[in-house]
């Protein structure tokens, strides 16, 4: 089985700055593309931040020259650097990842639990 944790939500004003940290463990051969994505009460999960192994990147308009997403291969984790926030990234974020699975090794979708970031106004 494989788990991912996020860690590092929380409260900031307007302007300030988070950085989200999601790690992966369990039975893992290795890990493909790596995702996060956020949910606001009454909205759709949404598709922010996208890190392929290669460590090409993409990113949602809303965060882009925002947000920076990173992973580490060896440590199996992947990082949502976060500046500029304004009230509207209010939501809960979640770590997404396909992992390649060692016993059986299969490609498989995982979700975080998800991590609360409040922007204050």
């Amino acid at each position: 089985q494989v788990q991912l944790v996020e860690s590092g939500g929380g409260l900031v004003q307007t302007g300030g700055s988070l950085r989200l940290s999601c790690a992966a463990s369990g039975n893992i051969d290795s890990i493909n593309t790596m995702h996060w994505y956020r949910q606001a009460p009454g909205n759709q999960r949404e598709l922010i931040a996208t890190i392929f192994r290669s460590e090409r990147t993409n990113y949602a308009d809303s965060v882009k020259g925002r947000f920076t997403i990173s992973r580490d291969n060896a440590k199996n984790t992947v990082d949502l650097q976060m500046n500029s926030l304004k009230p509207e990234d209010t939501a809960v974020y979640y770590c997404n990842a396909d992992i390649w699975g060692l016993t059986p090794r299969r490609l498989v979708n995982y979700w975080g639990q998800g991590t609360q970031v409040t922007v204050s106004s």
